[in-house]
């Protein structure tokens, strides 16, 4: 019995599992979660302080910085990003292209881009 995964990458396994966009979101706020929580300690910035500076209740901030709740606004960075003295910054990198057998390839928008951050997949070198 032959492995239908191999030589292809955990990419294209979550893509054909249809949970790549799950999988990066998550992954996503993992980072955005951790800078802040970062920040906060580098800053001495308790958590009530942090709530009273975004003009929001510990309750959301507590939301915001759970790693497992995935669930966040642009808004919400951004007055987080500005409690801690930052501003936000967002930018795009080409998607790896999807192999021509994969089911999600006829999917795929004509918009070739992911939020690039610290968790984005970089490819390196083969050495051989």
């Amino acid at each position: 019995m032959s492995n239908p995964h191999a030589g292809s990458d955990f990419d294209d396994f979550l893509r054909e599992e249809g949970i790549f966009e799950e999988v990066q979101a998550g992954a996503i706020k993992k980072v955005v979660a951790a800078m802040i929580e970062r920040a906060m300690a580098e800053s001495a910035i308790s958590k009530t302080e942090m709530a009273h500076r975004m003009a929001t209740s510990r309750a959301q901030l507590d939301r915001l910085l759970d790693p497992s709740n995935s669930s966040i606004t642009l808004a919400t960075i951004t007055r987080a990003a500005t409690a801690i003295g930052k501003k936000v910054s967002i930018s795009f990198e080409d998607l790896r292209p999807v192999k021509a057998g994969s089911p999600r390839n006829r999917e795929r928008s004509t918009c070739a881009g992911r939020s690039a951050s610290p968790v984005s997949r970089r490819r390196r070198p083969s050495t051989s």
